[in-house]
């Protein structure tokens, strides 16, 4: 009777490979926010938002450009926010920072790493700016700060209500998890700062960029400054070539492939339809299609 209630060992073996299969969380790329996509459902909006799980981490990239659509995509995507294990700002335009309260109040502990920019930061008022045109007849009550001004003044800051980790350099977050820092020198964005991820995997690194306004081969050369011959498996974000011309795009997307390999494409946002186009052409199978609500396995 004991040897006839035995599972076979085949049945066995299969039952703990499903259970081992089944555990193993899927790397991938679900896109929140963006202007582009299939599912009618989703309403497009000018901005970025993705949720990257990689080793059994939830990390999200960015809180897109309108914060009541964020949070009417993600309850459409049926995607929850409210257990994540890091929270990535890249920059901070509006379009990349919106859904950023929402987000917060899911996760008011969550680690949250930012650029070192005035928006997170906040600046310091100079003082002349207040003693230029000091009236001291004024009664105390119509005085800034009653006529005895702090040595420390605040001008803006939104956020100083919020834990944040400033990142103003390359930066290892987890085991295969990094961020590398970058400022701009381009006219339009002069001075500004913005953080890109970079995901070390088996294939190859996997690098998400907010809108590249230092420049994609700059990111991609901080990406890969450790080791230069390693390859760039996926790039995943905005390359900001939407005001480029057919030549500038031609020329970044050649550095793109024949300087650091970059074997798969998965990019949107402000990379623009021309360069959209381009890409196709050049990676043809290896693009990936990345709009508004799909999910990409890497």
């Amino acid at each position: 009777m004991e040897s006839s209630r035995r599972q076979p060992w085949f049945l066995v073996l299969l039952l703990s490979l499903l259970l081992s299969c089944s555990s193993v969380a899927q790397n991938r790329v679900t896109i929140l926010s963006d202007a582009f996509g299939k599912n009618g459902t989703l309403a497009p909006v000018w901005g970025y938002s993705a949720l990257i799980e990689f080793e059994g981490k939830r990390i999200l990239f960015d809180t897109g450009g309108d914060n009541a659509l964020f949070q009417q995509s993600l309850q459409r995507m049926h995607v929850d926010l409210s257990h994540l294990d890091m929270v990535i700002i890249s920059h901070a335009h509006g379009d990349h920072t919106s859904g950023l309260r929402y987000v917060l109040s899911l996760n008011p502990n969550v680690p949250l790493f930012v650029p070192d920019d005035d928006f997170f930061t906040g600046k310091e008022l100079p003082h002349p700016f207040l003693a230029t045109n000091a009236d001291p007849t004024l009664p105390a009550e119509m005085r800034y700060y009653g006529g005895k001004a702090p040595a420390h003044i605040q001008d803006w800051l939104a956020y100083s209500d919020t834990k944040m980790t400033v990142v103003n350099g390359p930066v290892s977050l987890a085991p295969h998890i990094r961020l590398v820092a970058l400022v701009s020198s381009k006219a339009a964005f002069a001075g500004l700062h913005e953080i890109s991820l970079v995901l070390d995997t088996p294939k190859g690194a996997v690098i998400v960029a907010g809108c590249s306004h230092p420049g994609i081969e700059q990111i991609l050369a901080a990406a890969t400054a450790s080791d230069p011959k390693t390859p760039v498996y996926m790039l995943f974000g905005g390359l900001h070539l939407v005001l480029d011309t057919r030549e500038q795009i031609e020329g970044t997307l050649n550095v793109i492939a024949d300087q650091y390999h970059v074997q798969k494409m998965a990019v949107g946002h402000c990379t623009g339809e021309r360069a959209f186009s381009m890409i196709k052409q050049k990676w043809a199978k290896n693009d990936e299609y990345a709009g508004l609500g799909e999910v990409i396995p890497f």
